[in-house]
């Protein structure tokens, strides 16, 4: 079983299934509400506890119920949370629109996440001492530096996933192993609108580049070259949380040593079965239903 250290958000993530969602200007009415944790680092570290890996959260809650909520959550799921810090003020929030098809839209709102600026020793000796160190950008950019240093520094292969999207520097793109980006963050961080050239772009800055597609899998790019991993029959309910079941499944994978290609058709099967599920933890997949999916055939 490897280790995995998650470095990013956490948070309280209230739901309105709409029928569509609105347009500018337009005042649509709920068919349901429900507060859940979220937020990208809590799902991912979540995804990697279930996909098997020992995993550690560094992270920033707030003094409020909501931090209650996203602690529990965590914990609950196997997550070890004693590096997340409290803050003053309110945990992170996100307000999520959720349509008939399962597309959604999101406003977060940073919070505690905002404090995560740098990080203490203890954090850094956790992230160094890994095998895989995860991060994403809803937290400030110099943690997320910091945290690819120490990983480096300690041997561990640092994970990337570039959402939201946001220019980068070269010093963080160059201590990046693995970058994640679905087709419209590979598109903003490349310049190119098809996803097979922006891979290829994004190859020549990072040591590989996974570029998630939804239903159609996942394109892959490192020094062997551009491959594609198929998709997996799903049944669409809430597409939220989907690309970080993706994300934490790939990095608790890899952590066992396995290589990309193993660790991106297992992370594409787990992605299937978060779509399946309203909700962002609660559509995440544990080890033995993706080891199911996978017999069944997925992914091959």
């Amino acid at each position: 079983m490897g280790q995995v250290v998650v470095v990013g958000s956490a948070n309280v993530d209230l739901f309105a299934g709409v029928a569509a969602i609105p347009a500018p200007g337009e005042t649509v009415l709920a068919t349901s509400r429900e507060t859940r944790a979220g937020g990208k680092g809590l799902n991912q570290a979540v995804a990697a506890a279930r996909a098997g890996a020992r995993t550690a959260f560094v992270a920033a809650v707030g003094h409020d119920e909501g931090a209650e909520l996203l602690l529990d959550e965590a914990a609950g799921a196997g997550v070890d949370t004693g590096l997340v810090r409290r803050a003053e003020g309110p945990s992170g929030s996100a307000w999520i629109m959720v349509q008939a098809d399962g597309e959604n839209a999101i406003v977060v709102d940073g919070g505690a996440n905002a404090t995560l600026t740098d990080l203490t020793e203890a954090e850094l000796a956790a992230v160094g001492g890994a095998d895989v160190v995860v991060a994403q950008l809803e937290t400030p950019l110099a943690a997320v530096q910091q945290a690819a240093g120490s990983a480096r520094d300690g041997g561990a292969a640092f994970v990337l996933n570039a959402a939201p999207a946001a220019a980068l520097p070269q010093e963080l793109l160059r201590l990046v192993d693995v970058l994640v980006v679905n087709e419209h963050e590979a598109r903003h961080l490349s310049g190119e609108a098809d996803p097979a050239t922006a891979v290829g772009v994004l190859r020549e800055l990072v040591g590989a580049v996974v570029v998630t597609l939804g239903a159609e899998g996942a394109l892959l790019a490192d020094g062997a070259g551009t491959r594609r991993v198929p998709g997996v029959p799903a049944t669409v309910v809430d597409t939220t949380g989907a690309g970080d079941a993706f994300t934490g499944t790939l990095a608790a994978t890899l952590a066992t040593g396995a290589d990309l290609d193993a660790a991106a058709r297992r992370a594409v099967v787990a992605g299937a079965l978060a779509v399946e599920t309203a909700g962002a933890v609660p559509s995440i997949p544990t080890a033995d239903q993706i080891a199911t999916r996978l017999r069944q055939g997925a992914g091959r």
